[in-house]
């Protein structure tokens, strides 16, 4: 009778694993194992793994020299990446099918992040700037810094579709071949300026055709 208990205290831990989560969702695959960051690259200065989330951060005696990434090792075409994330402060984002370029700067695809307007919208980092905008309002409903909030990113050929808790908040298609990118790596964001910080965890992408 005693090992009954241990027994379900076993699944309940395994059912809040990143691992657990993606096999729950068909399909789906985790990008961060909830304790770790293999897989991925970035400055280590700035981010870490805390409390089974990736932590990212900068203070004043430590501050970002540039925009700054932790990118996937691996690169994506076609796929649905869901993330949550909170945010404490200042500006953040996650890069699909984006370039990785020297001191861990990247260019490309950006589902924004920011404590004030910004977030739902779609960035180009190191390019056009904004390119589809969310709705304020609505997306002032959903999301408030300090609290977790899921972000669904689906990249399937031109098209780019970005949800907050299931909200959609940009439907985009690229009618530009040169600068709209097919494939890339996923990164997360840390935003030069004043000192910040940002978390992530459940990363976890289900590959389309």
């Amino acid at each position: 009778m005693r090992t009954l208990p241990c027994f379900v205290c076993l699944i309940a831990a395994f059912a809040l694993t990143p691992f657990a989560r993606a096999a729950d969702e068909e399909g789906f695959k985790p990008l961060f194992d909830g304790k770790t960051l293999k897989g991925w690259v970035g400055d280590p200065r700035f981010w870490s793994v805390e409390d089974g989330a990736i932590a990212g951060w900068t203070t004043k005696e430590n501050p970002a020299p540039h925009n700054t990434f932790l990118a996937t090792e691996k690169s994506y075409k076609n796929f649905i990446l869901k993330a949550e994330f909170k945010l404490r402060n200042h500006n953040s984002g996650i890069q699909v099918r984006s370039k990785l370029l020297p001191e861990y700067v990247v260019h490309g695809y950006q589902p924004d992040i920011a404590d004030a307007h910004y977030t739902g919208n779609l960035y180009e980092e190191g390019g056009r700037g904004t390119i589809a905008f969310a709705d304020e309002a609505e997306v002032n409903n959903i999301f408030k810094p300090g609290k977790w909030v899921e972000y669904t990113i689906t990249c399937d050929g031109p098209r780019l579709t970005l949800a907050l808790d299931g909200h959609v908040t940009v439907r985009y298609t690229e009618k530009d071949p040169v600068r709209g990118a097919t494939e890339g790596i996923i990164a997360l964001q840390l935003h030069a300026g004043p000192p910040m910080k940002v978390w992530f965890r459940n990363i976890r992408i289900k590959e389309l055709p």
